[in-house]
């Protein structure tokens, strides 16, 4: 049992791996047309996903990331399912159950919402940078589809980019918060973003430094005017985060 379980372990590490650095796909992924799937495929990776075998679930979770991004209307009846995986003990099932979930949001944001409280959970997971990247995905995805979400969405990004910032999955998260910048976010939580990654738009080096100026671009250009007497959106006091 335990060298069952260390194999287990090592072939997760070894997909966090890949997912973080980027690594390419497995062959059997290259060039896979974007039809949907049949109902019958579809079934038997909602079974898979459900099931008791790591392994399966893995595979499934990862087929079913790869259609969320091609033919996301495919899986509108699959995102009960893709919630409930958020709470699979094995990593790999989660993020890619996370991932799926923000391709889905631009669609079906009011189903995904239900999402929220575990992709709060997986955003400080500490086993796991791979996880906490994805959650980040979700809630960034997720808080760019309306105002109202932007301001339910924000204050988690913020802790994140404090808990973060420096972290080697930071470069990422940038990418994601320039997604949210463009999206329909309200005043409220474009101005906080704006204050919050400024010193890094003036003072910062290479990639982070622009990416920062995209995102405050983006974030102003975007963002309605703030009515006065608003408050901007703040950071979450109930858990402790560092200092950008």
């Amino acid at each position: 049992m335990t060298q069952k379980n260390d194999a287990a372990q090592e072939q997760e590490r070894a997909a966090e791996e890949a997912a973080q650095g980027g690594a390419a796909k497995p062959a059997s992924d290259e060039g896979k047309a974007a039809a949907a799937p049949s109902e019958a495929d579809l079934a038997m990776l909602v079974e898979a996903l459900k099931g008791p075998r790591r392994r399966a679930r893995q595979d499934a979770s990862h087929e079913l990331a790869i259609i969320a991004k091609e033919s996301p209307s495919a899986l509108a009846d699959v995102i009960p399912d893709l919630i409930d995986a958020l709470y699979r003990p094995e990593a790999q099932t989660r993020w890619e159950a996370l991932n799926a979930l923000a391709e889905l949001a631009h669609e079906y944001g009011n189903d995904v919402a239900e999402a929220f409280d575990g992709a709060e959970a997986s955003l400080f997971d500490e086993g796991s940078a791979t996880v906490r990247l994805a959650a980040f995905h979700f809630l960034a995805s997720f808080g760019a589809t309306s105002h109202m979400r932007s301001d339910q969405a924000w204050p988690l990004l913020d802790e994140a980019i404090q808990c973060y910032h420096g972290d080697s999955e930071y470069r990422d998260m940038l990418t994601y918060l320039l997604e949210f910048a463009n999206g329909s976010i309200s005043a409220a939580a474009a101005s906080a973003l704006v204050s919050r990654i400024s010193f890094d738009a003036e003072s910062g080096r290479g990639y982070i430094k622009d990416c920062s100026a995209d995102i405050i671009k983006a974030a102003q250009a975007n963002a309605p005017a703030e009515p006065k007497g608003t408050k901007r959106s703040g950071k979450r006091s109930d858990k402790k985060a560092k200092k950008v």
